[in-house]
């Protein structure tokens, strides 16, 4: 067997092969073997037959498909192999000469992940958003752990109150007639927490205990589902149960039944010590991403449709993993957004593209600096990972199957690229754009535009590989709710806390 490879434009390779006469005739006879009891020729019994006898009664190619199967996989393996190629697609195969006796000659065409040209990426400037711990962070942390503490005591003696968790029945009508999803029993709403549609919950406060009454509400415009859009609607609901949550004080007692710390003071200034460190966990991680975002803008490549494609395929993928182990499904979510797997694809398309850009980029330099980890940066990544997991280093080391390791033998490159980025870069906080003055009014004076403020995004870790690990929220919503559609992005900062 013997191939050539010439590149034909932009990411296209082409590998042209011919395969022997004698090496076709044996996956002929395979493919014989494999079909002849497929086979009816009449006066034989299946899989008797003579292969004579079934090419003459159907063709001699009638086996050509299944040969060509046979042989087509263990060559092109070794092509892509000798010439170090990364097909980013499927091929598309051209035969040029099949038949009994000949050699067996076809080439094929398919896109390849691109060369990169790489620009500046030592010694970089950069602007990031780095965050700084205040104390509204503190008093949001400890007011988490206060609503974890917290009980819900029952209510008999008085109505709704906003602030209550109501249990109650609903059935929703548009001109009478019921619709899908308005209709629910012993369905929890906090009053005020504005989870329904307007109107909804204000007019649940002053109910009492068994109760029944019919809300007037009105759909919004903009809402989800076409059919409900601006729609006038009625709702019957009963309340079964009304709860008051009771928070604890916030004394030496609460820090003593919440954590390690016998007072509160040593509670909150483990918080804050517990918060600092993540803040600077994640300003380093958007430090990184900046210096990888202007290392990608700096560089020139041409990146195949199929990569950005494949990309994007696989964040819906991950999405629907995520709602998944939320109890919602895929298609309860594009039934309640109104939108198709299509317009998704098409949502993750930006952030698709400048994640392969990202790890072209990182791919790059770690060939262009020879970057190749040793065992001792290898056994800190598994380390790190271990504590991640929560897991005894031994126990996880000893698990790691070989596709896992190489798995964390390329994050310890990529480590290695990113601090290789940090070490003479300069770093400076991006500051948002101060809103405009209105200018004073003068006659025939035209108004002066206001300045547009940057726009504010979570930072993204620079992805490398593909992971299970990025976060794409899809809330589930209750039938009266408003939609909670969030974009979704390819990695998040760490934010356990610390927002």
């Amino acid at each position: 067997m013997s191939h050539t490879y010439e590149k034909v434009s932009g990411n296209k390779a082409k590998l042209s092969f011919t395969i022997p006469a004698e090496q076709f005739a044996e996956a002929l006879h395979q493919a014989f073997l494999k079909l002849r009891k497929q086979i009816n020729v009449p006066g034989f019994r299946r899989g008797k037959a003579p292969r004579k006898m079934i090419e003459t009664l159907y063709g001699e190619s009638i086996f050509y498909d299944d040969a060509f199967e046979i042989l087509f996989p263990d060559a092109y393996r070794a092509a892509i192999k000798e010439y170090d190629l990364k097909p980013v697609d499927q091929p598309q195969i051209d035969l040029d000469e099949i038949g009994t006796g000949k050699d067996l000659k076809f080439h094929l065409e398919v896109f390849v992940r691109p060369d990169v040209t790489l620009g500046d990426y030592k010694g970089l400037s950069v602007e990031a958003d780095l965050q700084k711990l205040t104390d509204e962070m503190v008093d949001a942390r400890i007011e988490e752990d206060r609503n974890k503490a917290s009980r819900t005591i029952d209510v008999e003696d008085r109505p709704v109150q906003e602030g209550d968790t109501v249990n109650l029945d609903y059935a929703g009508s548009v001109d009478g007639v019921p619709f899908a999803g308005g209709t629910a029993a012993g369905q929890t709403l906090t009053i005020g927490s504005h989870q329904f549609i307007p109107g909804f919950e204000e007019q649940m406060i002053g109910m009492k205990l068994g109760e029944e009454k019919d809300l007037n509400v009105r759909f919004p415009d903009e809402y989800h589902a076409e059919e409900l859009k601006g729609k006038d609607a009625v709702f019957h609901v009963k309340v079964n149960g009304i709860q008051v949550t009771e928070k604890p004080e916030l004394d030496d007692d609460f820090a003593a039944d919440i954590s390690e710390f016998d007072t509160f003071k040593a509670y909150r200034e483990n918080i804050v010590s517990e918060l600092t460190k993540q803040i600077e966990k994640n300003n380093d991680i958007a430090i990184e991403n900046a210096l990888v975002e202007k290392a990608a803008e700096n560089a020139q490549m041409d990146i195949p449709t199929a990569m950005i494609e494949d990309q994007a395929e696989y964040q819906v993928r991950e999405m629907g993993m995520r709602m998944s182990y939320q109890g919602l499904r895929m298609e309860d979510y594009l039934k309640y957004t109104g939108q198709t797997m299509e317009d998704l694809k098409k949502m993750y398309m930006p952030e698709a593209e400048k994640r392969v850009r990202t790890e072209l980029v990182i791919e790059a330099i770690r060939k262009a600096e020879k970057i190749e980890p040793t065992e001792k940066d290898i056994e800190k990544e598994i380390a790190e990972q271990a504590e991640r997991m929560g897991q005894d280093v031994e126990t996880f080391r000893k698990n790691l199957t070989d596709e896992q390791k190489e798995y964390l033998k390329d994050s310890a490159a990529i480590r290695m690229v990113l601090d290789l980025l940090k070490k003479d870069a300069k770093v400076t906080e991006k500051k948002a754009a101060e809103p405009a003055e209105k200018p004073v009014k003068k006659p025939a004076a035209k108004k002066a535009p206001a300045k547009k403020t940057d726009a504010e995004t979570t930072e993204k870790k620079p992805a490398a590989k593909k992971s299970a690990a990025k976060k794409a929220d899809a809330d589930e919503e209750k039938p009266a709710k408003e939609p909670a559609e969030k974009k979704p992005a390819a990695r998040k900062t760490e934010k356990k806390d610390a927002e």
